[in-house]
């Protein structure tokens, strides 16, 4: 039991017992057990948060929204979740999901409402700083998954599938 009756958007563990899940309210969870037991964790927001990527037992980024701005989120921490630290991004858009292939290079997918179209973003020092990277599709992003600093795979809706083999560079459609 999650000991919470929360929606819950976005899950991420590092092995076998080690995990974060992360939702409505900024609300967080960590585990230590494989779920057997879940601890809430103090995020520092209220906002949703859809997505969470952990590198390894103690680096992790989270990313949402502000639900009625629409305001993307993110959230970083170094020390297994006892302390998040929101970081500034370069989207005004709603976050929705975040891949981390090490502690420095991720990449945050979203949408814009406005302009109807994918949001990318991708850091190389840890959420220091991002930068956009163009989609090059209309459309609702959801997911995101990195096998390694150069290959990723983004998601969405309507069917939407883009790939990267450069690190996002260059989306192509499949």
């Amino acid at each position: 039991s999650s000991g919470t009756f929360g929606s819950f958007q976005g899950v991420s563990f590092t092995d076998a017992n080690k995990g974060t899940a992360v939702g409505n309210g900024g609300t967080i969870l960590r585990t230590t057990n494989g779920g057997t037991n879940w601890t809430l964790q103090s995020s520092g927001t209220t906002e949703y948060l859809a997505g969470v990527s952990f590198t390894d037992a103690d680096n992790g980024t989270a990313v949402g929204s502000n639900l009625s701005s629409g305001l993307g989120i993110i959230l970083r921490t170094t020390d297994g979740g006892i302390n998040w630290t929101l970081q500034s991004s370069v989207t005004t858009n709603a976050l929705n999901g975040v891949s981390f292939t090490d502690t420095d290079n991720g990449t945050a997918v979203g949408y814009n409402v406005s302009s109807d179209s994918g949001i990318i973003l991708r850091t190389t020092d840890g959420g220091t700083t991002w930068f956009s990277q163009t989609s090059g599709v209309s459309g609702f992003l959801a997911g995101v998954s990195f096998t390694d600093a150069n290959n990723g795979t983004v998601v969405g809706r309507d069917g939407i599938i883009l790939r990267t083999t450069n690190g996002g560079t260059n989306w192509t459609l499949q």
